[in-house]
């Protein structure tokens, strides 16, 4: 069996056993498609403190690590969100029992992430409380049981890693379940925080490669979502969330349904110029900051001209909740916005700023980018 094949959710317990088994022999070997499993899986080889992201280890120090059937069995239990491999087997043995409605839930959940509206629609006739049903899943995230609604893997975020997908026919799958009853705007405990299907949704990449997230957003909307959005922690807003991650349209289909941007940092991330100026003297040095930040997400050139030429300091980190990792310069360096690049610059940007996360300038971030003109234009200012 194949490291990198991903097991039915009604696979017994001696198929993850034998997946274990497989990484622990690759391992052994040597193996690419082991070692990067347990790079990005196994606790000991992840930072501590950013508990996603690996440690600077090279795979033969990797291949050279002792490795127990315990910690094999962990490092699956991971791939698939679990918190460990008791967590998985109590699933597995929930699954099993054809009378579980964690079963039931568990079946409900493969049939929105692919689009089974058949399946689907036959389970919420036989029990309509289905859409208001939660996981109970322990997984190996912040917090550990995220309580997610059906609706919720609409948005294809903040669940279990390998289920956020999205099916072509996501929009047919969301008017099931929300004509079914489901709540538009339940809360779920993601990301540390409370969230909603529409803050999940619009800053999740699966439904926007997949060309469904607007359509979904505006589903949403259409059942009453709310424009200013509800919740606990960073991703409440769904505008502001969607401009942090990049989704402009998205942002946009929001602010189409709003009655006017009041908020500073909204309407500079939307490119909303007159908007930013009219916010502009009354905003605090705290919202002037994050309208930079979210001007410099969404490449808002005019904008971003406006608030440094108030006296905004680009070599500030962005604000918390919005990649508070990086300056502006990064994100612009990274992405190839040469323009951005040199405007920022000239107003006393610094590239000599490493950010927090990977300990990198500007020109790293553009060397990592593949961004050559954005490399060149800052040797051609290095000193000689």
């Amino acid at each position: 069996m194949s490291l990198t094949e991903r097991l039915s959710i009604d696979a017994p317990l001696a198929a993850y056993q034998t997946q274990a088994r497989d990484l622990l022999d690759g391992h052994a070997r040597g193996d690419t498609t082991a070692i990067e499993l347990l790079r990005s899986t196994l606790p000991r080889f992840l930072d501590p403190v950013v508990t996603w992201k690996p440690l600077q280890l090279s795979d033969d120090e990797i291949r050279a690590s002792a490795l127990s059937s315990d910690d094999a069995r962990l490092s699956v239990a991971r791939a698939y969100s679990f918190r460990d491999w008791t967590a998985l087997s109590t699933l597995v043995a929930q699954i099993a029992d054809p009378d579980s409605p964690v079963r039931t839930f568990e079946l409900a959940a493969e049939a929105v992430i692919s689009g089974d509206a058949v399946t689907l629609s036959s389970m919420i006739a036989a029990d309509p409380e289905l859409v208001r049903a939660r996981s109970t899943r322990e997984t190996c995230h912040d917090p550990c049981i995220h309580r997610a609604t059906l609706l919720h893997y609409i948005g294809a975020n903040g669940i279990e890693g390998y289920r956020q997908r999205s099916a072509q026919n996501a929009v047919e799958i969301a008017q099931l379940l929300l004509d079914a009853g489901a709540e538009v705007d339940a809360l779920a405990d993601m990301y540390g925080g409370q969230c909603t299907t529409m803050s999940m949704l619009i800053s999740s990449s699966p439904p926007a490669d997949a060309g469904v997230q607007v359509p979904l957003v505006n589903t949403l909307l259409d059942f009453g979502a709310s424009i200013d959005g509800n919740g606990v922690g960073s991703w409440v807003s769904p505008m502001r969330t969607a401009l942090i991650f990049g989704f402009r349209d998205a942002a946009e289909a929001v602010a189409a349904r709003a009655p006017s941007i009041d908020d500073i940092a909204i309407a500079a991330g939307l490119g909303r110029l007159a908007d930013t100026q009219r916010l502009l003297a009354s905003a605090s040095e705290t919202q002037r900051h994050e309208a930079l930040a979210l001007a410099s997400l969404n490449h808002r050139l005019d904008v971003v001209a406006l608030l440094l030429d108030a006296g905004v300091d680009p070599n500030q980190f962005n604000p918390t909740g919005m990649h508070s990792h990086q300056t502006p310069l990064h994100s612009a360096s990274f992405d190839g916005d040469m323009a951005l690049v040199q405007l920022l610059v000239s107003h006393g940007t610094r590239y000599d700023i490493p950010d927090t996360l990977w300990n990198s300038t500007a020109v790293g971030w553009a060397e990592h980018g593949g961004q050559q003109k954005v490399l060149d234009w800052f040797a051609s200012r290095a000193p000689q």
